[in-house]
């Protein structure tokens, strides 16, 4: 796993995170559930004989509630990928995660030659007062130089407590200079969804994760788009690349384009309250907000021509909204097959700051599909580039996880053919990187004038030509009961 880990990060910023979101509901204020299964009792005293050996017998003293944390991390980890006990850190990160706050210089980055690399800075933010722009690289994190540290490293390290200082080195490629910027910390708002006219027309909305401001956000940039031209003839929802997020996000946005009451999406699991329809209503979408937060949207959104661009990064909520969108033909889906997260996960309030993240349920889109280790095939597949789909199979999707729930409905994706596809590609890009001024091409920033699958969107939209792949297939299930 570590020889894989260290050749990904040739394609470190290729979809990054995509177990991240997920799709989640909440009950942060609940404590676990009050009714208990009867303990195994043989097993339990196994248990309590291995933490009994462990205090007496180990080289050195251990820490108790660090071996109870251990041991309930590892029961919940065996389960399936999805599934998580938070400790007090994983508890604060998960629910910044969903919030879309936390306190940082407010940059969306990725990774470029080892560097941290800024994406975009977050309109408002500290980093966007101080100036920083889209490519810029950053070299050090105060006295830290960044080659060397993983994305994760290099984001604790840009984190920190409100009002404390931070200074980064840039390098400005376009101004071939490094500099220094001292950022005060504060705390920052992500916008989880961008949008802007492509072209006269035709706009593009992207929803980068469903968080707790998606919906509000969503609701003023589409009308936003509206008073720029009240006479849309089109329009493309980036999905790309999105992790998931919150139920509710997923169904609201789905329901901003359908017809009122038809169902989004259903669950079904072992509890009574997993097994659930949810329709586009204002009822299955609004707990949260008190009024129904589609209401200020324009009526021509219900019509309008719209494409929904998808990849293999593409999870979960994502998937909820694709396959909504597909089942109920009120959308063409353009990209690439998804990623197939089709499980829902509750997290529940052990403590004041512990928690459990757990999958409670499967989804199904209206026509009774189970996206669950398959995702959405699009309508029209289209590559990532012009030049083909290099790094489409360097991406992780949930067939290739260890321990992935099966569909539920008697077959699981085949692997073989996908295991090939990500060798070859990985070969081309160690090839790539070897020669001299070669190295792989990064794929362009989604919605700009370089974006080829939005590009062939908004020809499906004029009724151009549409590129589709010439080498792109469904990932066919494969019998699973000999399994």
């Amino acid at each position: 796993m570590d020889a894989m880990t260290s050749k990904l990060k040739i394609a470190g910023w290729v979809a990054l995170g995509a177990l991240a979101g997920g799709l989640t509901t909440l009950q942060l204020g609940a404590t676990a559930r009050n009714t208990v299964a009867p303990l195994p009792l043989e097993e339990m005293q196994q248990l309590a004989a291995v933490f009994g050996m462990i205090k007496t017998d180990y080289v050195e003293p251990a820490d108790e509630k660090k071996l109870i944390s251990d041991a309930i991390g590892g029961m919940v980890a065996g389960l399936d990928p999805h599934s998580a006990y938070f400790d007090k850190n994983s508890f604060k990160e998960f629910r910044e995660g969903t919030t879309g706050k936390f306190v940082g210089v407010g940059i969306e980055i990725g990774m470029e030659d080892g560097l941290v690399k800024v994406v975009s800075p977050i309109e408002g933010s500290p980093a966007f007062r101080a100036g920083l722009k889209s490519g810029d690289l950053i070299t050090k994190i105060d006295e830290t130089f960044v080659k060397g540290l993983t994305m994760d490293q290099a984001v604790k390290r840009m984190r920190g407590e409100p009002s404390t200082k931070v200074i980064l080195t840039v390098f400005r490629k376009a101004e071939n200079r490094s500099f220094p910027v001292t950022i005060v910390r504060e705390e920052i708002r992500v916008q989880s969804v961008r949008a802007r006219m492509v072209e006269p027309g035709y706009g593009w909305v992207r929803v980068s994760q469903f968080q707790d401001r998606t919906v509000e956000d969503f609701v003023t940039k589409v009308n936003a788009l509206y008073k720029e031209d009240p006479k849309l003839k089109g329009l493309v929802l980036d999905l790309r690349n999105d992790p998931g997020g919150l139920l509710e996000g997923a169904i609201a946005i789905s329901a901003a384009f359908l017809p009122k009451d038809v169902t989004v999406v259903s669950t079904n699991g072992q509890l009574p309250e997993s097994k659930a329809t949810f329709k586009a209503r204002a009822d299955d979408y609004s707990r949260r907000f008190g009024t129904d937060p589609l209401a200020k949207l324009p009526a021509a959104l219900k019509t309008v021509p719209l494409v929904v661009l998808v990849n293999e990064g593409s999870a979960s909520a994502s998937e909820i909204v694709s396959g909504a969108l597909q089942d109920h033909k009120r959308a063409v889906i353009m990209g690439g097959q998804t990623f197939g997260k089709g499980s829902v996960q509750t997290v529940r309030q052990l403590s004041a700051d512990t928690g459990l993240k757990i999958t409670t349920a499967r989804y199904y889109t209206p026509s009774g599909r189970s996206i669950q280790a398959k995702g959405i095939v699009p309508d029209v597949m289209v590559d990532e580039s012009a030049e083909g789909n290099l790094y489409s199979a360097l991406r992780v999707r949930e067939a290739d996880l260890e321990k992935h729930i099966t569909s539920g409905q008697g077959d699981e994706v085949k692997d073989a053919a996908r295991e090939k596809a990500r060798e070859e590609a990985m070969k081309k890009l160690e090839e790539a990187n070897a020669k001299k001024n070669e190295a792989p091409k990064p794929l362009p920033e989604f919605g700009t004038a370089e974006d080829f699958p939005l590009r062939q969107a908004l020809n499906r939209l004029q009724g151009k030509p549409v590129l589709v792949s010439k080498t792109m297939t469904e990932r066919k299930p494969e019998d699973n009961k000999a399994q």
